[in-house]
C-alpha cells in the first residue's frame, strides 16, 4: 500500500525558480512547461483587455501570470489571467492572492486542456471562485463559468467573430477579433 504525501505550502516556496510552472492541487503537485510564445500573446491581449476596462471603472485590479492563488495550504494555483474586484482586495498579499480571487482566466495548451476543463474546473468550484473563464486558442473561443449552488455553471461562451459581454463584465464588449487577430 503506497503512502500519498500531502505537500504545503511551506513545500511549494521551496521548489526551484527553474522556469517551470508549478500548482499544488490539494496537496498534489502538478508541473509543467513555461508556455510558448502564442500563448503568452493571447495572455498579453486578454490581460490588456480586462486591465483598461477594470482600471477605467474602479473595479479592482487584474493580475498576469505568474501570480500565486493560494486558496488553501494545500491549493496554489497560477491562473493565466486573475481578476480581484475591490470587494476582495485585502485578499491580495505580498505572497499573492490569498484566497478565492474574482475570476480565474485559464488558456487552454495542449498539455493543460484536460486538466483546466476538468479538475481545475471542480478544484475553483470547491475553492468558492466565482467566476472562471476558459480560452481556447485552437477553437478561437472564451467560455465564461459561473459559481452557482456550489459549482461553476456554464454563462456564456464567445466564438469565431462574436461581440458580446461575459460574466463578470456586464459592460465589457469583447471582440473576437481583439484576442485573435
Amino acid at each position: 500500500m503506497s503512502t500519498r504525501i500531502v505537500l504545503t505550502y511551506r513545500d511549494y516556496e521551496a521548489l526551484p525558480a527553474d522556469g517551470r510552472r508549478y500548482e499544488l492541487h490539494d496537496g498534489e503537485l502538478f508541473v509543467t512547461a513555461a508556455p510558448g510564445l502564442p500563448h503568452q500573446r493571447l495572455v498579453g491581449r486578454l490581460f490588456i483587455l480586462l486591465q483598461k476596462h477594470v482600471e477605467t471603472r474602479g473595479l479592482g485590479e487584474v493580475f498576469v501570470s505568474p501570480v500565486d492563488c493560494i486558496l488553501s495550504d494545500t491549493t496554489i494555483v497560477q491562473p493565466d489571467v486573475v481578476y480581484l474586484e475591490y470587494g476582495r482586495s485585502s485578499l491580495a498579499s505580498a505572497r499573492g492572492i490569498e484566497g478565492a480571487p474574482t475570476l480565474a482566466v485559464e488558456t487552454l495548451s495542449a498539455s493543460t486542456a484536460r486538466l483546466d476543463r476538468g479538475s481545475k474546473l471542480q478544484l475553483y468550484a470547491r475553492h468558492r471562485v466565482p467566476y472562471y473563464w476558459i480560452v481556447d486558442p485552437e477553437a478561437r473561443s472564451v467560455e465564461a463559468y459561473t459559481l452557482a449552488g456550489g459549482d461553476l455553471q456554464p454563462a456564456g461562451r464567445l466564438t469565431g467573430d462574436d461581440l458580446g459581454a461575459l460574466p463578470p463584465f456586464p459592460e465589457l464588449t469583447i471582440a473576437s477579433a481583439a484576442l485573435w487577430p
